[in-house]
């Protein structure tokens, strides 16, 4: 006919064949993805979980036989706990919590989380982020119920995150929901009274804060007086445990002379009296600045030796004490001295005896 050339069957159904395989191959190839570093990607095959593959190029069945879901798994989420909605039922906040001593404090804080398992993370919870609201909420609960209120206000207070975080932990494992909790920061005032007894409690912890820093300041002044002390009384008790000593050494010695001269006094008393007379003049006169001298042999105008009588007398006793030496050869002095007779002068020295 004037239709031209017939196409050869063959060619017909290698060209359909040529088309078909080019859609097939494009199809596989929308099979191929990338998933990025921090992400995983979680295989599913007729909306079943397959498989989960990890940062790379990878690839799988094409849709609608299989699809896949990208999910951060080192990426840090946060959610806050404790809002400020009033609950109808109680009049208070949805921060409240009951304590132990059925007392009421608000706490408001934020979790810290992210995802340790991608297929859990999908499959096992319709809402995992509200499985994390709920999970600390109840665990904080149940953490303040265990505490008075003044403990969670002051000394436990810091030990509130890191029991919630254990309870949540527990929680949402028991749940298996994939959630790995990272960190709970307690916020600016996270832990207070309610509004309507807020000012009574800032005065309790003021006056605490007083109380502390007055018990510091009494504790350092202990730290400073108390060794003070200690150190004078030691010092106190040396100086008295030296005084006896030295008085019970002096008063044997004194004890001991005595018993020594008193054979020879008993043998000849009058010779020892006489002795002992003349050994303590000596050592009298030698401790005295007046000089004795004769009128007989002298007139009133004397030289002494000032100068080796002031060394001598410096040299035995305090320049205080009213001392001096008798006289002797050197250099002279002239000096008026009050001329007396040495007869009446020893008279007078024995007579108290």
């Amino acid at each position: 006919g004037s239709g031209g050339p017939e196409i050869p069957a063959f060619i017909k159904n290698l060209g359909i064949g040529v088309v078909l395989g080019g859609a097939l191959l494009v199809w596989l190839a929308t099979g191929f993805f990338i998933v990025q570093e921090g992400q995983q990607a979680v295989i599913t095959q007729f909306g079943k979980y397959h498989s989960t593959v990890t940062a790379g190029f990878n690839w799988r069945m094409p849709y609608p036989v299989q699809r896949h879901e990208l999910v951060f798994v080192t990426q840090i989420r946060s959610v806050d706990i404790g809002r400020d909605n009033i609950i109808k039922a109680t009049g208070l906040r949805e921060s409240a919590m009951l304590t132990e001593d059925e007392n009421i404090v608000e706490i408001k804080f934020a979790v810290q989380y992210r995802l340790n398992d991608a297929r859990a993370y999908l499959f096992e919870s319709r809402d995992p982020t509200q499985a994390v609201i709920q999970s600390a909420e109840t665990a904080v609960r149940e953490v303040v119920g265990k505490m008075r209120m003044d403990s969670a206000l002051a000394e436990e207070r810091d030990q509130i995150a890191p029991r919630v975080r254990e309870k949540m932990q527990n929680i949402l494992d028991r749940y298996k929901v994939g959630i790995e909790v990272v960190g709970i920061n307690l916020q600016q005032g996270g832990v207070r009274p309610p509004e309507q007894v807020q000012a009574a409690f800032d005065d309790v912890l003021k006056a605490g804060q007083e109380r502390e820093r007055a018990k510091n300041e009494a504790q350092a002044y202990a730290n400073d007086v108390v060794p003070r002390a200690v150190g004078a009384a030691s010092r106190l008790k040396e100086e008295a445990d030296a005084y006896r000593e030295r008085i019970v050494a002096q008063a044997e010695g004194d004890a001991q002379r005595f018993k020594s001269i008193l054979p020879e006094y008993q043998k000849a008393p009058q010779v020892m009296r006489d002795r002992m007379y003349t050994d303590t003049m000596q050592q009298i006169y030698t401790n005295v600045t007046k000089v004795l001298v004769d009128s007989k042999q002298g007139s009133n105008l004397l030289y002494l030796p000032l100068d080796k009588i002031m060394q001598q007398v410096s040299q035995v006793t305090p320049p205080a004490m009213d001392v001096a030496a008798p006289a002797s050869n050197g250099s002279p002095a002239s000096i008026p001295v009050d001329t007396r007779s040495r007869d009446t002068q020893r008279s007078r020295d024995r007579d108290p005896r």
